[in-house]
């Protein structure tokens, strides 16, 4: 049984005719009435009694139909279904996220539900080495990742930059300056999360502080949680940790936020080489819709 023979019978049905059917399917007669009667002998039935000027279905014919509109009806919805999922409109998109994303990814993903509302999102939040290791593997279909990090067999795609920030004890001197440098900082201890949580971070700091020939930074206790570190560098031993500048965060007594002159982090969109899937192609049409510009506070990004 084919499809086309079942399209074939209903045109039949609706025409009244073979002939009339196969004006509307734009074929000769002769093809229309051998696939109905190749139909009929794979069915066991007989579909339309011939013998009156308009051809008029058979009490089989009566019941069948219905089903053949049926399934003719089920193979357009899935040619459609198909058709949305290979423009990106549907199925499950797989994305490894960043902790601490802030408003922009919220912005991102809002922009994608209104262009593909049928499109689920699967967010996977791990540290950026695991993300990237499940974007090869194909675990995931992409990851945003932020700052430099090669990794062979994937492509970086640079979305948007956030400026760094430090957050400091107000009653330090260098919180009455305003951009701080390396050099204002160099004798407060800096707290972040083990380098293996995040490279690229780690490198991007050390790398200011050795163009300011400055060595690499003091560094004191790592990074917990961000109230427990930021109540920690207010009240206990002054030090100070780095913040993305990505959505707003609460204000703690005794912290002061300050940009750090000429840091920013670039956020990226991991993907594995060759052109994008369409999902993903949906994907950063809604970062270039969203990428409008924002007023953000700092928020923490803290090398996570």
């Amino acid at each position: 049984m084919e499809l086309r023979q079942l399209a074939y019978a209903v045109a039949v049905a609706d025409e009244g005719g073979f002939g009339r059917a196969a004006d509307r399917l734009g074929i000769v007669q002769s093809a229309v009435s051998q696939q109905v009667m190749r139909l009929e002998r794979e069915l066991g039935v007989i579909l339309f009694d011939r013998s009156t000027r308009r051809v008029r279905p058979t009490a089989a014919g009566e019941r069948l139909l219905p089903e053949a509109r049926a399934v003719l009806a089920a193979a357009d919805r899935t040619r459609r279904v198909a058709a949305e999922i290979a423009a990106g409109a549907e199925g499950v998109l797989r994305l490894g996220a960043v902790h601490g994303p802030g408003d922009r990814l919220y912005d991102v993903l809002s922009a994608l539900s209104d262009l593909a509302p049928q499109l689920r999102v699967r967010l996977t939040r791990a540290a950026p080495p695991e993300r990237l290791a499940q974007v090869r593997s194909g675990t995931l279909d992409a990851a945003f990742v932020r700052g430099p990090a090669a990794v062979p067999g994937l492509e970086l795609l640079p979305l948007w930059s956030d400026p760094l920030y430090a957050a400091l004890p107000a009653g330090h001197p260098a919180a009455a300056l305003d951009p701080l440098r390396p050099a204002d900082l160099r004798d407060l201890p800096l707290r972040l999360a083990p380098r293996a949580r995040n490279p690229p971070f780690h490198d991007l700091i050390t790398a200011a502080w050795q163009a300011a020939d400055l060595g690499t930074p003091v560094t004191g206790p790592p990074f917990t949680t961000l109230r427990e570190t930021l109540t920690e560098i207010a009240d206990d031993a002054p030090s100070w940790t780095v913040l993305y500048r990505v959505s707003d965060l609460p204000p703690v007594p005794r912290i002061a936020y300050r940009p750090l002159a000429g840091l920013t982090v670039t956020t990226s969109l991991a993907v594995r080489s060759g052109p994008p899937p369409p999902a993903l192609r949906r994907l950063l049409e809604a970062v270039h819709r969203s990428s409008a510009p924002t007023k953000p506070s700092p928020a923490t990004g803290t090398g996570r």
